[in-house]
């Protein structure tokens, strides 16, 4: 502790010098500044920039302001899978109507477009919290207009979706919850209109989502 306080006085020392030098370059090099006389002394008078000082928040303010914030990263976080989810949702609608007729070809199709699902984004979805889950199955429902019970439910039968019904309720989730913008789901709706105003998704995801509808059409 010693050692590093006798450096402390060294460097103050080399710059107390080092300005001693500059001032005896020349009787020009002086910096004119207005002055305050008071009684028999003279004080410099400088303009400062104002500095604004707010208190700290009350406890209570400051866990809603920090509950707003992880609600609001939770939303970026999952927000553009419900987006791919969307439009992904909306393709196979399309392309189960072609083998409407013929369910071994139906079959085929979703067996495809799931595993091209599980390849791209299995490994990002585990990772998920159990939050972020709740709020993806939320955003899914916004996004589709289907509850994603409904959604299994017509993708992968009955049975399916009640054994995922049932896995979700263990983690506190719903997955037939219906998306309430008006009052339950208010926050998350301002969050969501936010990010859409300012196209956060449009451009992170635009290049991801064309190549996977060029792979379901080779």
């Amino acid at each position: 502790m010693r050692k590093h306080f006798l450096y402390i006085l060294l460097f103050i020392s080399l710059i107390a010098k080092s300005s001693n030098a500059s001032a005896q370059q020349g009787v020009n090099d002086t910096i004119l500044l207005g002055g305050i006389v008071v009684g028999a002394d003279t004080f410099a008078m400088v303009y400062l920039e104002e500095v604004e000082k707010t208190g700290k928040l009350p406890r209570h303010l400051a866990r809603a302001r920090a509950k707003q914030d992880r609600l609001r990263y939770n939303v970026y976080k999952v927000y553009p899978y419900a987006i791919v989810a969307a439009e992904v949702l909306k393709d196979v609608d399309v392309n189960l109507e072609k083998y409407s007729d013929d369910k071994k070809k139906r079959k085929e199709y979703l067996k495809k477009v799931e595993k091209e699902l599980n390849k791209r984004f299995k490994g990002e979805l585990e990772e998920l919290t159990i939050t972020q889950g709740q709020l993806l199955v939320k955003l899914i429902n916004r996004q589709t207009g289907k509850n994603c019970y409904s959604i299994i439910r017509e993708l992968k039968g009955g049975f399916s979706a009640v054994v995922w019904q049932s896995v979700a309720l263990i983690f506190s989730n719903n997955l037939k919850r219906e998306y309430d913008p008006e009052d339950r789901d208010r926050e998350i709706e301002t969050i969501v209109t936010d990010l859409e105003a300012n196209y956060y998704y449009k451009y992170k995801y635009q290049r991801q989502n064309a190549l996977m509808h060029a792979k379901r059409k080779t």
